[in-house]
Order: structure tokens, then sequence, then C-alpha cells
């Protein structure tokens, strides 16, 4: 069982059975023991250890239209014109090439060709969720909240309404964990504010697997946080939120390897079935796992849960950094995708030896 008792122990061990002082970014200056028992310390201002990540230079994604069609929409061959084809029904997505006003009404060209009235779409706004850069090695367990919350003062305590709510998508580190009533943890984010598990997803630190070489680039997909990491050998350099395979389309776990790549490509599935999906310029593709790939979806905002036809769904932002930085790999691009243990969240925390 996980209870307070033991995450503080092994923090104790972690932090300072080593010798080194380890201090929030919030302190002045970090710490080393030397011979002697004396401590140097180094003052100078670190690197923020996280970042929002800034767009690539040559990013398209702010860019591009994007529409989900109307179940049986036509499509015709200009404003207007002649029907040439009924999209039927099912998940259907279209990049917009242009758009043009004729007799009061909106015609987006979604194809060389082919237009759509606007009354036979939506408009689809991308995430702006872009996950953060990692500058230095994690002290702790982090992540974003998924459900909105104000926080407790204490594990199964009520929401203090005295705490500001935490909207989704807001950046948490976690300080402490323990076990409540029901079974399900309780992790204190600071101020003694606490938030029940149920309402953030969790990044935590691991080391590489062993198929992994010592400053290779991987990433790690867990499948009970839906969350993601990016490494070069031990070091995290970027997190994120995804979302994964649905119970009926699970993203299988292994270890894999990126083997084609595309900027953007068209993916559909399950043809003639209730769940057909047909969407075209998914943008920075990564398949690693035969036709499941890491890749940007611009369709949905669900990320830290499940929604994919076992595909690995990145905001669309996120997916874009890990494209452009993979490029750089000294090997095709690690994927390890695993189920996490909480009870495991404080183990792996200590100085970087990569």
């Amino acid at each position: 069982m996980f209870r307070r008792a033991i995450v503080l122990l092994v923090l104790s061990v972690l932090f300072f059975g080593a010798g080194l002082i380890f201090v929030s970014p919030a302190e002045a200056a970090v710490c080393y023991e030397v011979e002697g028992g004396d401590y140097v310390c180094d003052a100078r201002p670190g690197a923020a250890p996280f970042a929002t990540p800034t767009p690539a230079a040559d990013s398209f994604l702010d860019e591009v239209t994007y529409v989900r069609l109307d179940d049986f929409a036509n499509v015709y061959d200009r404003p207007g014109g002649r029907i040439v084809r009924n999209v039927g029904d099912g998940f259907l997505y279209a990049t917009v090439f242009g758009i043009e006003e004729v007799n009061g009404q909106l015609w987006y060209q979604i194809n060389y060709g082919e237009y759509v009235p606007g009354s036979s779409l939506t408009l689809t706004e991308i995430s702006q969720f872009a996950g953060v850069e990692v500058n230095v090695q994690p002290e702790r367990p982090f992540g974003w909240i998924v459900l909105k919350v104000t926080p407790s003062n204490e594990p199964d305590g009520k929401p203090n309404k005295a705490y500001t709510e935490l909207p989704r998508y807001s950046f948490v580190e976690v300080y402490d964990a323990v076990e409540g009533e029901n079974g399900w943890l309780w992790y204190e984010i600071g101020d003694e504010r606490w938030i029940r598990q149920t309402h953030v997803s969790l990044v935590n630190l691991t080391e590489p697997p062993a198929e992994v070489g010592a400053g290779e680039y991987w990433t790690q997909i867990d499948l009970f946080e839906q969350t993601f990491a990016a490494y070069q050998g031990k070091r995290m350099v970027f997190a994120s939120l995804i979302s994964s395979g649905l119970n009926q389309w699970p993203t299988h776990e292994g270890i894999f390897q990126v083997w084609d790549r595309f900027t953007v490509t068209k993916m559909s599935g399950a043809e003639g079935e209730v769940d057909y999906y047909f969407i075209e310029d998914v943008p920075h593709t990564m398949f690693f796992d035969y036709d499941i790939a890491l890749h940007g979806a611009y369709w949905h905002d669900r990320f830290g849960y499940k929604h994919s036809h076992g595909c690995v769904n990145m905001p669309p932002l996120a997916a874009e950094w890990v494209f452009n930085w993979s490029e750089n790999a000294p090997t095709d691009l690690w994927v390890n995708v695993y189920t996490s243990d909480p009870g495991d969240y404080f183990l792996n925390y200590g100085p970087s030896t990569d």
C-alpha cells in the first residue's frame, strides 16, 4: 500500500543520501558537499525547469484551416455547380484550400475541383495545449489537471473554496502522495493543497529500456496516465498529454522504433462500419507499430483521456516538436509503450548520469 511514510523515506534517501542537496527553482543557490564536509554554492541562475515550446519557424499549424464534413454532405465541382460525390457518414475531416462567397453563401474548397457549402461543415479549432520542454532533470512527478478541481486542505478533504479552482491543462508538480480512504491516491501539489489522482495526469521519470543505447532518442507512452515523455539517454527533454487507443482499439505495449514518418498524411479505417473515419492531412505522423503512429490530432481536445483507434494522438504543437526534435536522432526514434504504477512514481529521482 502506498503510504506517506514510505514516500517521505524514499524522498529523504534520494535527495540527501547521495551527498547532494537539490533545491527548488525558487531557491537562490545550488549547494554541493565537498571534501571535509563543507559546501560550495553556485548562485548563478539556472535554466527554468519547464518551458512552453516555441513553434518551429516553418510551422504551418496556424496557417491551416480544418473542417469536419457533415454526414452525407454533397461535394460540388464548383460553388453552386454539379454534385460530384457524396461523402457518406462517418468521422470525416478535410483541409481547406480556399473560401469563396457566391450569392451570399460561403463555399469551401477541400480538394482540387471539390467544393462544399459552409452549411455542410463545421470549422475545427486545434488544441493550443503544447506540453513542456524539460530543461533540467525533474526533481519530482509533474503533470496537468485533466478535470478541473478546487484543492482540499488534506487528503479526502472537501474542496477549500478559499483556493483558486484549477482549470483543465493547469501545470502541477507533486510533492507528496498518500492513499485515501477509498483507495484513491491524493497528491500534494504545494502549499498544502491536495487533489485526488482522478483530476490529474502525471509524468514520471523512468530509466531507458534495455534496447535503448546511451544517448539515443526515445519516447515513453504511459497508458495509465495518458502522458508522453521524450528522452535523450537518461535526460528527459519534453513531456505532454496524449490520447491512446480506446479499450476496443487498444494501443499495444512494447518497445518499438519509428519506421516511417510524414509531415502530413491521410488516415482512414473501419470502412462500412459505424466508426468509419477518413481524415486528411494528419500532421507530423511517425509510424512505430505497423499502422499505429504518433501523430498530431487536430480534431479533438481530449488529451489526457483515451480517444483513438489505437494510434497515439498528440496535441498538434507537441507532435510538431517531437517530429522536428527526432529528426536529429542518431538512430530511428524508440517508442516505449507501457502502463505505469503510481506507487512507483517517487523511486527514480536523483542526479542524471547521462
